[in-house]
């Protein structure tokens, strides 16, 4: 059996409280594990060519005040 169907079987089984407590919990480690990545293109460059396009975007009058 599958460990996501194990887990799935158990998050089923929990109380509300205890569903709050794991959505709590497993919401800052998503968070944390997306911060993770996304620092990680930060410093490999991987998102240079965004920021490029942006601030040649903004050069070009094609953005608008917020």
């Amino acid at each position: 059996m599958s460990t996501v169907i194990d887990i799935e079987r158990a998050v089923e089984q929990l109380s509300p409280d205890e569903l709050r407590v794991f959505r709590q919990w497993f919401s800052e480690r998503d968070a944390a594990e997306w911060d993770r990545q996304f620092e990680a293109d930060v410093a490999s460059g991987r998102l240079d060519a965004l920021g490029q396009e942006a601030l040649n975007d903004l050069h070009e009058g094609k953005c608008t005040d917020l």
